[in-house]
């Protein structure tokens, strides 16, 4: 066994991959970016090293600076992770030529299965299925379109070189071909360096499954069962399972024999994934390309076999074999994981960065594992997950249960996240029926998306944690500090706002309960504003907060309540849902945060790749006016209503901050 091992990631994976290294007594060398300095997965090694700047191009993915911090600190082996370097066959052969192990499979290997183009091939001649597709080397737009042709629309293009969603276009007829092929090719040449694609049939209402497996480069290859992988946002998971439910057990011998012989054909090493789709119409799966790596949702595969993947992947690269054979590998329950983003679901799943204020996980319902912490920033140079929460059940409602009581626990202030998004998943009637599929979010949109108006509950929740219990109902002038009237209750009023809609609410105090009175704000600046105020509404509560929480009885309700200040504003949780609600200045007149019509900001940092009209032309509404890419993702900044652009403000590979001014944009008259 390797006495250290240089770990050549960041976040989640690389604590997840330290934390057996120190288990087996293998010591441990992380490496971190100017942004990472003080990062969780740096504390969690015995030793780090600095490796540069903050962008990954500069930092994670040069090769040669991993390889001077191996030898710098002795290391023997390179674990990988994901993404980054790991499927990059140059890096394997320059860590063989330096003597280095590479923990995972031979450079050979990852080549073959580097292009999905060559892996396709390789599928065809092992007998492994396929799906009707054209991975040619005419590259012609003409070409494409005559395939598309024969295969039949919908059709799916996806990147040779891709991976995680980019560069995947689904098309649904001719007149949309061309577009979407140079966006894609412009988006998989940014992210990969290579415009080489492949066009599929596109199954309408598929489901991805995948094979966990692992070989020992010397012909022997097992698998670890299937993972259902096929509710998605952009062609990305979200929430993954294992075992895949509702699987016909032929259907499922045969997937589970399909990926083992993907892995014999390539004589594979180490862990890895053959992913497949699956036709439930016709009972049919199709192979869609092999995964040369751990893979970001292995947890459920390790929770049903009680294995640990990467003690797995050391000993295989440490030349001892596979550790078990197919016989004595078996499956028990169920596992849920759910990936915990920072990000926007009611903005298209747009990134969200910024510092986490608040940051509170589940630790006794479920599995964490996370690579941030309380008070760090989520920054635009990598992926923005935070956690991956993971649950276990000995039956699939077992395990479901488990993971809507970790998310409710979940709170997180300072940015958006996924966190309601994903309990309105786990919620779905149809999800807990397990009938999913890769069109599953847009099929239950309206439900996943749905927003509950804050009420009473929410009120009393903001008016406690905003004013605590110090209203009294002495009627003594010389305690009422906010003023009185004598021989008249005592009362406080506290300016609200909860999506833009302005309040006031009047506290008055009778013994331990408030009397609640919500009105509209008709002030000065809510009507210059043109602010639709909320619906008056009339509440009692009594209440009292604790270290984490308020216990509050509202209308007669008991109800449990969290708040943490978010920005500007005080998040309020209730269940597995928020609510942010401000307390505006009366006197500070128009909100500061009102933007001049006309003018389109910068959502995140990012760089401009894309200018899509120029200076003059007039633009109708929802037409993209310029793209630009922010972490690993392509946001085209769209016309909010039919208008001349005036000016851009960059060009193309400049780079923006949050909140720059990109475009000047008038309206038509």
């Amino acid at each position: 066994m390797f006495k250290k091992i240089l770990i050549a990631n960041r976040g989640e994976i690389a604590v997840r991959v330290a934390k057996t290294a120190r288990r087996m007594g293998v010591a441990t060398v992380a490496v971190y970016s100017d942004a990472d300095r003080n990062a969780p997965h740096v504390r969690a090694c015995d030793e780090a090293v600095h490796i540069g700047p903050s962008a990954a191009a500069e930092s994670y993915l040069r090769a040669e600076k991993i390889i001077d911090a191996c030898k710098k600190t002795g290391a023997e082996a390179v674990h990988p992770g994901y993404g980054f370097l790991s499927e990059n066959a140059g890096f394997a052969d320059a860590l063989d030529t330096a003597g280095i192990t590479f923990i995972g499979p031979t450079a050979e290997t990852i080549r073959a299965m580097g292009s999905k183009s060559a892996a396709k091939d390789l599928m065809e001649a092992a007998k492994v299925p396929t799906t009707p597709g054209y991975q040619g080397e005419d590259q012609s737009v003409a070409t494409f379109k005559r395939e598309a042709e024969r295969i039949g629309y919908p059709v799916l293009l996806k990147a040779t070189a891709g991976g995680g969603g980019k560069g995947m276009r689904m098309v649904a007829k001719e007149g949309d071909l061309e577009d979407a092929l140079v966006s894609a090719q412009r988006e998989a040449k940014s992210a990969f360096g290579d415009d080489r694609f492949l066009i599929e049939k596109y199954v309408t209402r598929a489901r991805h499954v995948e094979v966990q497996i692992f070989g020992d480069g010397q012909g022997e290859v097992v698998h670890m069962f299937e993972r259902d992988c096929s509710v998605q946002r952009r062609h990305q998971k979200v929430i993954e399972e294992a075992p895949a439910p509702d699987l016909p057990a032929k259907t499922r011998a045969a997937l589970l024999k399909a990926g083992v012989d993907a892995g014999k054909a390539v004589n594979y090493r180490g862990a890895g994934t053959v992913e497949f789709l699956y036709d439930a119409d016709n009972d049919a799966v199709y192979f869609m390309e092999m995964n040369t790596r751990l893979q970001v949702e292995h947890p459920v595969s390790e929770m049903i076999t009680g294995l640990d993947f990467v003690e797995w992947q050391l000993r295989i690269a440490a030349g001892e074999g596979l550790p078990l054979t197919q016989d004595q590998i078996s499956e028990n329950g169920h596992a849920f994981e759910a990936r915990l983003y920072a990000e926007n679901p009611n903005q298209n799943f747009a990134p969200s960065i910024g510092t986490l204020t608040t940051l509170r996980l589940p630790s006794e319902t479920a599995r964490i594992d996370s690579g941030v912490e309380e008070r760090q920033e989520i920054t635009p140079f990598y992926d923005p997950m935070i956690a991956k929460v993971v649950t276990y059940g000995q039956s699939r409602e077992e395990a479901l249960g488990a993971m809507r009581a970790a998310v409710s626990e979940t709170r997180v202030a300072g940015l958006e996240t996924n966190a309601a998004f994903l309990y309105a998943l786990a919620a779905e009637p149809a999800f807990i029926k397990g009938d999913v599929s890769t069109k599953f979010i847009e099929e239950h949109e309206d439900a996943l998306f749905a927003q509950t108006p804050a009420g009473p509950k929410q009120w009393a929740a903001a008016a406690l944690w905003k004013r605590g219990d110090t209203l009294s109902d002495d009627n003594d002038p010389w305690d009422a500090l906010t003023g009185f009237r004598l021989n008249r209750p005592r009362h406080e009023v506290i300016w609200l706002e909860h999506e833009g809609h302005p309040a006031i609410l009047r506290l008055s105090k009778s013994g331990e309960a408030f009397h609640a009175t919500l009105e509209p704000d008709a002030s000065a600046a809510a009507r210059r504003e043109g602010r639709e105020a909320l619906p008056a509404i009339e509440f009692s509560f009594s209440g009292a907060t604790g270290n984490d929480a308020m216990r509050l009885c509202v209308d007669g309700e008991d109800v449990t309540a969290f708040a943490a200040p978010h920005n500007d504003k005080l998040r309020v949780w209730i269940g597995a849902d928020h609510w942010d609600i401000g307390f505006p200045d009366p006197l500070a007149g128009i909100s500061a945060h009102h933007s001049s019509e006309g003018s389109l900001i910068a959502p995140m940092p990012g760089v401009v790749t894309l200018l899509s009209a120029k200076p003059g032309d007039a633009v109708e509404a929802g037409k993209p006016l310029l793209v630009m890419e922010a972490m690993k993702m392509e946001h085209a900044i769209k016309a909010p209503f039919d208008g001349v652009i005036k000016a851009y403000k960059f060009q193309p590979g400049d780079q923006v901050k949050d909140g720059d001014l990109l475009v000047e944009f008038e309206e038509s008259a």
